[in-house]
């Protein structure tokens, strides 16, 4: 029997990108595929278009011209409350900034996509028995499962356990894309080559797709594929 094609993580076709019509274009990706459960590193200086480049995969903007696929649904063609919910079944995020909600506990932190996404919630909640286990069992894998710290508020860590947060948050639920955005900027070399252990072992044991966005050269070897901004993209080029 023939074997059925196996759709990419991401494709993008002729991607451009303009943040209104006078202005210069800030994309043009002629190209792109990124493969399932593939590990990859994205690099470029501050101002090449990494962090519009993400927005674009996640839906947040719209391209200005061209394709952009994930998991081969084109993101354009959804509404706005339809990419909202693809979001959040389907990709998890590690924010520079980490994002976390300051009136809310760790556990609660990390829990908290699976409030918006029955996928993941159910995900969650067959690799373990609650939402609450499966939240502690990725914190224990971070070296946060202490049931004291687990019920602080997030205003209370300091910031290398609040990226650990932000990063269990990403995971649970088994997103079968993670973004992650300059997660390391804020730790130190031997603590930022633990943290990248540790998600390159929780990506492989669901099988997501790794995007890793980092300005930092020396992470690089760790990646099975690296892509540098200034390679994939042509802005003002037919």
């Amino acid at each position: 029997m023939p074997q059925t094609a196996v759709t990419p993580a991401i494709e993008i076709d002729n991607l451009r990108f303009k943040w209104r019509p006078n202005l210069p274009e800030v994309l043009h990706i002629p190209g792109l595929e990124v493969a399932r459960s593939e590990h990859i590193f994205i690099r470029g200086a501050s101002g090449s278009g990494k962090s519009t480049l993400l927005a674009l995969l996640a839906g947040v903007n719209l391209p200005t011209s061209g394709k952009v696929k994930i998991l081969g649904e084109t993101i354009s063609a959804l509404s706005g409350s339809k990419r909202d919910h693809f979001r959040s079944d389907h990709i998890g995020f590690v924010f520079q900034l980490f994002n976390l909600i300051p009136y809310l506990s760790v556990l609660e932190n990390v829990t908290l996509p699976c409030r918006f996404s029955d996928i993941r919630k159910h995900k969650a909640t067959t690799s373990s028995e609650s939402l609450d286990e499966e939240a502690m069992r990725l914190l224990g894998h971070l070296g946060m499962a202490d049931d004291d710290l687990v019920h602080r508020p997030v205003t209370e860590l300091s910031v290398g356990q609040q990226q650990r947060v932000a990063t269990a948050r990403a995971l649970i639920g088994a997103p079968e894309i993670i973004i992650a955005d300059e997660p390391t900027s804020a730790l130190d070399s031997d603590t930022q080559e633990a943290f990248i252990r540790l998600l390159f072992q929780e990506c492989e044991e669901s099988g997501s797709t790794l995007l890793f966005v980092s300005h930092d050269r020396r992470l690089e070897s760790q990646f099975e594929r690296h892509i540098a901004m200034d390679d994939i993209n042509q802005p003002g080029e037919t």
